[in-house]
């Protein structure tokens, strides 16, 4: 039978570590630079979303000529108070001639890498020249991913950070200064963004908030949004958005999840592909304030499962030792008797109901 690789969240740990996740969110940067950029060859589509009381739950697919692509993603802001993780994913490859299955990943750590990595090019192209401090606007499991992918795509060397959870800011505070990092921890949310050069906000909360407040966003930053990811969820007040250049990652779909929901129809937005692709300018002067409405694509984790898949297979060498190999595929001998597997299956050791 053909074996599936597959790799777990352990293995992605290793494989990380091994690395250094510094060095894999600029790799990865590199990679997503690469795709953006012949965007127009790939199968884009908004992702489909299972809204609940609880959260959401999320399938995000994309594909080129040779491969297809998806990541099964939930986001459940109240699931820390509960004992779960509000992110947890899994994402698979599939070959496009024949329909098989060519890679199975836990994308839990993925997604954390390939958000950090998509946030580092936006500022690559948006960020003011010269950048160095950055403010965390929420500190839980994806800030010290973002910061790494700021000091790898930017040279940034200080954070000023605020959570309304102290637990979280300590954490992230010990991480940082672990990672070497000079750290400031603030008291709100608009101390932290003042004096920053780019400002990330990342919450958690399903709900239309105000976490920074358009007075304490100055012209000449880059904002990156990641937080507002749904309907109904935002971060940034709309006057920050009307005299801001903003970009998106796919128009049709920020419009519903983004901080652009609610503004009008035809509120200006500008697609990063097409910066990057070099079709249109990013950043136009010091002063411009630049907003970076990002809500996660397909792409991004279309990008991502490559390139771990490469890293660990991509050279035709002996398969990896984090690998596991799972038998997902059914092959009969006769490829129109599907029944002959479940006939002939060895019944050894089972014990009858």
């Amino acid at each position: 039978m053909t074996r599936v690789p597959y790799l777990d969240v352990p293995a992605t740990a290793r494989w990380v570590a091994r690395r250094g996740p510094e060095r894999v969110i600029g790799d990865l940067t590199d990679a997503l630079e690469r795709d953006f950029r012949r965007w127009p060859e790939l199968e884009t589509r908004p992702r489909l979303a299972s809204h609940s009381r609880d959260g959401v739950i999320e399938l995000m697919p994309a594909a080129d000529a040779a491969t297809f692509g998806f990541k099964l993603v939930n986001g459940h802001p109240r699931n820390p108070s509960r004992g779960y993780q509000t992110v947890t994913a899994m994402g698979m490859l599939v070959d496009v001639h024949n329909g098989y299955p060519s890679f199975v990943a836990e994308m839990t750590i993925l997604t954390a890498l390939r958000t950090a990595a998509t946030s580092a090019l936006a500022a690559r192209y948006l960020a003011p020249r010269d950048s160095r401090v950055l403010a965390l606007v929420g500190c839980g499991a994806q800030a010290e991913f973002q910061a790494l992918g700021m000091r790898a795509g930017l040279g940034i060397e200080r954070l000023r950070v605020f959570d309304v959870d102290p637990a979280a800011t300590a954490k992230l505070e010990r991480n940082a200064k672990g990672l070497g990092f000079d750290v400031t921890v603030c008291t709100d949310a608009g101390e932290a963004a003042r004096g920053a050069d780019v400002v990330t906000t990342c919450t958690a909360d399903k709900r239309n908030a105000t976490v920074l407040s358009d007075r304490d966003v100055v012209a000449g930053q880059h904002l990156n949004a990641i937080g507002g990811d749904c309907p109904g969820k935002t971060e940034l007040e709309p006057a920050t958005l009307q005299r801001a250049s903003v970009f998106v990652e796919h128009e049709e779909q920020t419009r519903i999840e983004g901080e652009i929901q609610n503004q009008p129809a035809d509120f200006p937005v500008t697609e990063l592909w097409r910066v990057v692709a070099g079709e249109v300018p990013g950043r136009l002067s010091a002063d411009e304030l630049t907003i970076f409405d990002s809500v996660g694509f397909g792409v991004e984790d279309f990008t991502a499962l490559r390139f771990v898949h490469d890293d660990l297979l991509g050279d035709g060498t002996a398969p990896d030792e984090l690998l596991q190999w799972l038998d997902l595929i059914a092959e009969p001998d006769d490829p129109k008797d599907l029944f002959s597997l479940v006939a002939d299956a060895d019944l050894t050791g089972l014990t009858r109901a």
